[in-house]
């Protein structure tokens, strides 16, 4: 599917999932080299930054755990010359139809604020990508303050399992995006002499905008380490209370069923057997000797 938007004598094509015959189209009429358009057709698992004599080709992704359509991961090929940008994507991403929408506005406003080259329009769809990156980073703090919340509510077995969701949605956060670290180096070395140098600034804020998202995952991260170490120690100190009462409790019944199996020995001799109201003295025995081991395991500060 291709959308197209013209605005300020830029021109943006937009291709989600694209045939072979659309990319064919596409390279003739912007001159793309066969073997860039032939990377278009597919998506690929290694993001890179690579400028050519017309065009700079970028391929970053970008993560999309509470928002994609398909995968938890969307890969997004740039291919920006002076005059257009052309897109190609494999999945419904949110932020870039955003933009189109600001975009549409824009030129039925009049308004030309995206710049004089294209290096401005992909700028702005960064942008919008990082805060979208930011949302995603938003559901994890939401989801850390509940898992907070319930630690401290008693709810630590339960816990263990959500602890772990969050753990992987961070990871895959981390993951998707550290490689834009190269990218954007590479781009604020090479897209000066590329775009002009009055663009420097704008790639250098692209850089800060990636180094805040960044910053917040390890944040969390770090955060998410925290509530795990503060889980385990109340679910150990939960368990080992546990274990102390059943161990308090075994020591209780021993005795008395001790002395059960004693008085149950079928001998001639038995002590007590026989005599009036021999079973209230048994019992009696055995409430004496619950009390005494209470009174032990309370003076020990066992209880």
């Amino acid at each position: 599917m291709q959308s197209r938007y013209e605005h300020g004598g830029l021109i943006w094509v937009d291709l989600e999932s694209p045939s072979r015959d659309e990319i064919r189209a596409i390279a003739e009429e912007f001159q793309l080299e066969s073997l860039v358009a032939e990377e278009l057709l597919l998506p690929v698992t290694k993001p890179r930054a690579e400028f050519h004599p017309a065009y700079a080709y970028i391929v970053m992704h970008f993560p999309a755990l509470y928002h994609s359509h398909k995968t938890h991961e969307q890969e997004i090929d740039f291919i920006v010359g002076k005059r257009f940008i052309i897109t190609t994507r494999y999945d419904t991403v949110d932020p870039l139809h955003k933009f189109s929408k600001v975009l549409e506005v824009n030129s039925v406003l009049a308004e030309s604020n995206i710049g004089d080259h294209a290096g401005f329009m992909f700028f702005f769809m960064l942008k919008k990508l990082y805060r979208s990156i930011e949302h995603e980073v938003e559901y994890v703090k939401h989801d850390l303050g509940v898992i907070e919340e319930h630690i401290f509510s008693g709810h630590e077995v339960r816990m263990v399992e959500a602890i772990s969701r969050s753990a992987r949605d961070l990871l895959n956060l981390r993951q998707t995006i550290e490689p834009h670290r190269e990218i954007l180096h590479t781009l604020e070395e090479e897209g000066a002499a590329f775009f002009g140098e009055p663009f420097l600034p704008y790639l250098r804020a692209l850089s800060n905008e990636y180094y805040r998202v960044h910053n917040h995952v390890m944040r969390h991260t770090e955060f998410l380490h925290e509530l795990r170490e503060t889980n385990n120690s109340l679910l150990s100190t939960k368990q080992n209370e546990t274990m102390k009462r059943f161990t308090i409790l075994a020591f209780t019944t021993f005795p008395l069923t001790l002395i059960a199996a004693i008085f149950s020995m079928d001998t001639k001799s038995t002590p007590i057997v026989g005599l009036s109201y021999d079973w209230w003295i048994i019992v009696g025995g055995m409430i004496i000797a619950s009390i005494c081991m209470f009174a032990y395991f309370k003076r020990k500060e066992w209880l």
